[in-house]
């Protein structure tokens, strides 16, 4: 009652804090910033936050609080435009809006798809902002009721979304997500550190390997690779459609799946750990259980714009809960928003809700209005920003391949990012044409760590629970909430298995030989065998216990689709290959001489460094496989390394140096 007295006094004096000019102005400032860091694919919230810290320390803290709010506020929003317009996730909280918008725009819809996807995430940023305000005052005693084991099944809960994106084959889709648990484990463990699939002789394995680049390679060279193969416009009509107004009124008649979708996206953004790599997935998936026709999902579906767009954005008010009550980060943003708050003097955590409430009730509303600024210059920006949709996808893709391999760069510093992105491509390209769930394996890799480290504690607590208490112990795995979550997650994958395979309709996809399907499903098997071979020799049973466990149950499901291969006819949707019929196959230029050209950029880089590769790349480029004059290259060319030269200025980021710079001591930005 103590804190409810305080809370309403507490809210006025915040509404008076935030509407002031100059912290508006520095809110907008943020918001502006944020706009630019989003539509940019890879960078995020987090390069962004890091931008602007240096600038923090001695500001006003109202000041400097609406300069990060308001950025990490309108990245989920800005980096729709990513999504939509060019196949690529934006950030790691706009990958499932991919699987529908970016279809809606090669259909010339793209408008559409944007107005649904910006006035969903107003919506779903102002209702965070409404939920987080009386949240404030619960919170607590809700957040301690998830112990390990509950954190446990809402990881498996995330996993279970597998089901409704397994797509014809669900077998495959299992499969796929068995692959990401098990990429996902390579390096060192969190429990003893032991190496698997790693040796210290290739320091870059041990850190395993970076969401950046597996989320890059996964949805971004393949359709890219894909696009420019065709050599046209990724709308296919030429056009943006008439569509502003048509997607508000999408919004509207699917106003409930974006209220349940925010309130999805509310509460995993509560829970540490989750936040914007699944958050977007557990709506899209719910947007697909919910719907009666589910023919359309994947092909251009606007509720499938519509759900992960309205929870995304309020996963941030979400993650606000136990950032600022327990100083728990729900992400990797809010780590470094955390780290902001302590440059302005104040302490997140229980005292500052009982001491700062004004403070804590400046920052959830600061996000609201953040919210509403962003969406707006959205919709102002966004006619000029869509007509990339008509333009020739070639003139496009040298500037796409320049952006991702900068922001792959970034995850370590190290040219090993460029090679596992080229790596990490291929695998993307051959999960892509063989219709293997590709949102099914990158949820298992970002979920692989945080699994292994709940079963790890769950089993650890629960032994020495067992031993003092058998019903102790019982209690302590099975608690109201773990059931809750558990009956959620038996639900989902009982209606994900009966349903999920209609997200692709009743068509059949193209198939060929047997040959080159059955050699994808034997790599994968190979590699996983080689993996649970390698962790069985591990000594620290936590340390195995988990890729040998998943590595098992993964094989199993290999072996399954081996039987079935060699059971059924290779008309079969198990032996659906991109390659063999549709867009890909009578696409004028080859899958292979296509993706030579962005190896040919990363492989220059390795010699010269990248910012004189890329010049020479565009130049290449533009001239032989664009056909333009020399002149247009040229400007162009100048162009883009100005860009990049300024970005990287900017963000105080380096560039992969080469050989030569080991030779020739040369001047920033060619060092």
């Amino acid at each position: 009652m103590d804190l409810l007295a305080t809370a309403l006094p507490a809210l006025g004096e915040a509404f008076s804090l935030i509407l002031q000019p100059q912290q508006i102005a520095f809110l907008m400032l943020g918001v502006l910033l944020g706009l630019s860091v989003g539509i940019f694919p890879g960078l995020g919230g987090i390069a962004g936050l890091s931008l602007v810290l240096p600038f923090i320390f001695g500001m006003d803290p109202v000041s400097g609080l609406a300069l990060m709010v308001g950025l990490i506020a309108v990245v989920p929003t800005s980096d729709t435009f990513a999504s939509v317009l060019l196949g690529i996730p934006g950030s790691t909280a706009s990958q499932a809006t991919v699987l529908d918008g970016f279809p809606l725009a090669k259909k010339g819809e793209a408008a559409r798809a944007l107005s649904a996807a910006f006035i969903a995430s107003l919506f779903g940023g102002l209702l965070g902002a409404i939920v987080l305000t009386f949240f404030i005052l619960i919170a607590r005693p809700l957040i301690l009721a998830f112990g390990t084991p509950e954190m446990l099944m809402v990881t498996l809960l995330g996993l279970s979304m597998v089901a409704i994106l397994a797509g014809r084959v669900p077998l495959k889709g299992v499969a796929a997500a068995g692959l990401g648990l098990m990429v996902g484990t390579i390096g060192e463990s969190d429990a003893s550190g032991s190496l698997r699939m790693a040796t210290y002789d290739i320091p870059y394995l041990t850190e395993g390997i970076k969401l950046v680049i597996v989320g890059l390679g996964i949805f971004a060279i393949p359709e890219i690779v894909a696009l420019l193969r065709q050599d046209r416009a990724i709308s296919k009509t030429g056009g943006l459609g008439s569509g502003w107004m048509r997607g508000i009124k999408d919004w509207f008649a699917n106003i409930w799946l974006s209220v349940r979708s925010a309130a999805i996206g509310v509460v995993v953004g509560v829970i540490p750990g989750l936040g914007g790599s699944v958050v977007d997935w557990i709506a899209y998936g719910f947007t697909v259980q919910s719907a009666k026709d589910k023919s359309q999902f994947g092909k251009g579906d606007i509720r499938g714009v519509i759900g992960p767009e309205s929870s995304n954005n309020a996963k941030e008010g979400g993650g606000l809960v136990p950032t600022l009550i327990f100083g728990i980060p729900g992400s990797g943003s809010m780590a470094v928003f955390l780290g902001g708050i302590a440059l302005l003097g104040y302490d997140p955590g229980p005292h500052m809700v009982r001491n700062n409430l004004d403070i804590t009730y400046t920052i959830v509303w600061s996000l609201a209005l953040a919210n509403v600024f962003g969406a707006a210059l959205c919709i102002l920006l966004s006619g000029q920003i869509a007509r990339i949709t008509t333009i020739r996808f070639t003139l496009v893709a040298p500037f796409l391949f320049m952006l991702i391999a900068f922001a792959a760069f970034q995850s370590s510093q190290s040219l090993m990012d460029l090679a596992m992105l080229l790596l990490i491509g291929c695998l993307g390209i051959f999960l892509r044409r063989f219709e293997w769930s590709r949102p099914a394996f990158l949820i298992g890799f970002v979920l692989s760590s945080q699994a292994e480290s709940f079963a790890n504690q769950a089993v650890q607590i629960g032994r020495i629970q067992f031993r003092r208490d058998f019903w102790q112990g019982m209690e302590y795995i099975f608690s109201p909430v773990s059931i809750g979550i558990l009956i959620l997650l038996v639900i989902s994958v009982v209606i994900g298995l009966r349903q999920g395979k209609h997200i692709l309709g009743d068509s059949r996809p193209p198939t060929g030989s047997k040959r080159a399907p059955l050699i994808f499903l034997l790599a994968v098997t190979a590699y996983v065998a080689i993996a649970v071979l390698d962790a069985s020799t591990i000594t620290v049973l936590r340390d195995k216990i988990f890729p040998v466990t998943i590595g098992i149950v993964t094989l199993i499901a290999c072996a399954a689709l081996l039987i079935r291969m060699m059971r059924v006819p290779e008309t079969d949707p198990v032996f659906a290959d991109l390659e063999a019929g549709g867009d890909d196959a009578a696409a004028p230029h080859g899958l292979w001489a296509t993706l030579s050209w962005f190896a040919f950029l990363l492989a220059l880089s390795a010699l010269i460094g990248f910012v004189l590769a890329l010049a020479v790349f565009l130049m290449s480029f533009l001239r032989l496989r664009a056909g333009i004059s020399w002149v247009r290259a040229s400007i162009l060319t100048a162009a883009g390394v100005g860009v990049l030269i300024f970005l990287g200025g900017t963000l105080g980021r380096d560039f992969p140096p080469g050989l030569l710079q080991d030779v020739v001591d040369l001047p920033w930005p060619l060092t």
